[in-house]
C-alpha cells in the first residue's frame, strides 16, 4: 500500500563506529564498537517502520543518528533529498523540526521542575518562528486536548500525572512543531498493559489525522505487528531482515528472525505446549569484534563455510519475496507452527 507513495527519508549505508581508545596521556585507538554498521531503508509518508531486534543490536543508536544527535562515521540520512548528516547551523536546526521523537521512559523524560505547559511549549522557544509568543499558551492547550489531556491542567508538574499520561505529554511535545516523522524509541515499553494499548491506539489516531511517519522501535513483537506497516530485523548494527508485517510475522526466511518470533507468547495453553521453540546457543557476539561474513553465524544451525566467508547481502531470495541477509534464506511459519 506504502509503496507508491513519497519517500520522506532515504538512508543509505548508515555506519557509527565508536572508537575505542588506550592511554591516558597519549591516547590511540585499539578497536572500535561497530553499533550501526551498513544501514539502509527507505521511508514513506504516513507509514510506520518497526524495528525490532535484542538490546545492543543498535536501535537506540540508529535513531540518534537519524535525528542527528550523533554524527555518522559514514553514510547519508535524506530528508526530502536533502543529507541531514552534512547540515550545520541554521539549516540543521531546520531540518530537525521535522523529526522529533517520543522518549522511552515517561518518569525520566520530562523535566520534574518545569510545568507541563513549559514542556510542551519549549519547541516554540528554540523555534520562535513557528507560534507567535502571545499564542503559545493556546497552543499548548490545543495540544493537550490532541493527546486526550485536561488543557486545565497546562500549570501542573510531572509527578501529578500518571505514567500514561506522562506519555501523551511526551507526545504532545513531539507533535509541537509539526514534523512529518516521529522516531518512538520503545515508547510503551514503561507502562503496563492497558496504558500500553491506549497510547498505541492514540499514536494510530494521530498518525492518520496529521499524516505522520513512525520510526517504531520496540522490544515487544506483538506491539510492533499491531502498529507497523513493514518491520526492519536488525541484529549486531545489520538490518538482516525487511518486509511488510504479514511477510515478517507469517513467512520469515532469517534464522534470526524465526528464534525471536518462536519466543513470542501464545495465548493458547494448548498451542504453547505442542509449538516447537527455537533456542540459541551463546551470547551476541561483542560489537567490537563481530564474526566475519554473517554476523549471526555463531549462533545459527543453518551456518556453513559460505558464511564465515562471505557477507549476505540484504536481498530478495528465491522463495522470498522480500529481502534477507542469509546465504540459506527459507521462509518458515513460526508463529503458527506445531
Amino acid at each position: 500500500m506504502k509503496a507508491n507513495t513519497e519517500s520522506i527519508l532515504e538512508v543509505r549505508d548508515l555506519v557509527k563506529h565508536f572508537p575505542l581508545t588506550q592511554g591516558i596521556v597519549v591516547k590511540r585507538q585499539i578497536g572500535a564498537i561497530k553499533a550501526v554498521d551498513g544501514v539502509s531503508f527507505d521511508l514513506h509518508r504516513g507509514e510506520t517502520l518497526g524495528i525490532v531486534g535484542e538490546s545492543g543490536c543498535g536501535k537506540s543508536t540508529l535513531a540518534k543518528l537519524l535525528m542527528a544527535l550523533e554524527r555518522p562515521t559514514s553514510g547519508s540520512v535524506r530528508v526530502h533529498g536533502r543529507d541531514i548528516t552534512t547540515a550545520r547551523g541554521a539549516e540543521l536546526k531546520r531540518m530537525r523540526r521535522n523529526i522529533q521523537m517520543v522518549m522511552q521512559d515517561p518518569y525520566t523524560s520530562l523535566n520534574p521542575r518545569m510545568t507541563v505547559g513549559d514542556i510542551v511549549g519549549e519547541p516554540f522557544e528554540i523555534h520562535s518562528d513557528v507560534v507567535p509568543k502571545g499564542g503559545r499558551r493556546r497552543r499548548v492547550q490545543e495540544l493537550l486536548e490532541v493527546v486526550g489531556l485536561n488543557p486545565d491542567h497546562i500549570n501542573r508538574y510531572p509527578h501529578q500525572f500518571s505514567g500514561g499520561q506522562r506519555q501523551r505529554i511526551g507526545i504532545a511535545r513531539g507533535l509541537a512543531l509539526q514534523p512529518e516523522i516521529i522516531i518512538c524509541d520503545e515508547p510503551v515499553s514503561a507502562l503496563d498493559v492497558s496504558i500500553q494499548a491506549q497510547v498505541m491506539n492514540l499514536l494510530e489516531r494521530l498518525q492518520n489525522e496529521f499524516d505522520l511517519a513512525y520510526i517504531f522501535i520496540a522490544h515487544d513483537l506483538s506491539v510492533v505487528r499491531h502498529i507497523s506497516d513493514r518491520v526492519a530485523v536488525m541484529y549486531l548494527g545489520k538490518i538482516v531482515e525487511l518486509g511488510s508485517d504479514a511477510e515478517i510475522y507469517d513467512s520469515p526466511t532469517h534464522p534470526y528472525t524465526q528464534a525471536l518470533l518462536s519466543a513470542v507468547p501464545v495465548p493458547d495453553p494448548e498451542g504453547r505446549e505442542t509449538r516447537q521453540r527455537i533456542i540459541l546457543q551463546g551470547d551476541p557476539p561483542s560489537p567490537a569484534n563481530p564474526p566475519s561474513g554473517c554476523h549471526f553465524r555463531t549462533r545459527c544451525w543453518k551456518a556453513q563455510d559460505i558464511c564465515a566467508e562471505q557477507t549476505p547481502a540484504l536481498e530478495a531470495r528465491p522463495g522470498s519475496g522480500h529481502p534477507s541477509a542469509c546465504h540459506f534464506a527459507e521462509a518458515r511459519d513460526v508463529v503458527n507452527a506445531q
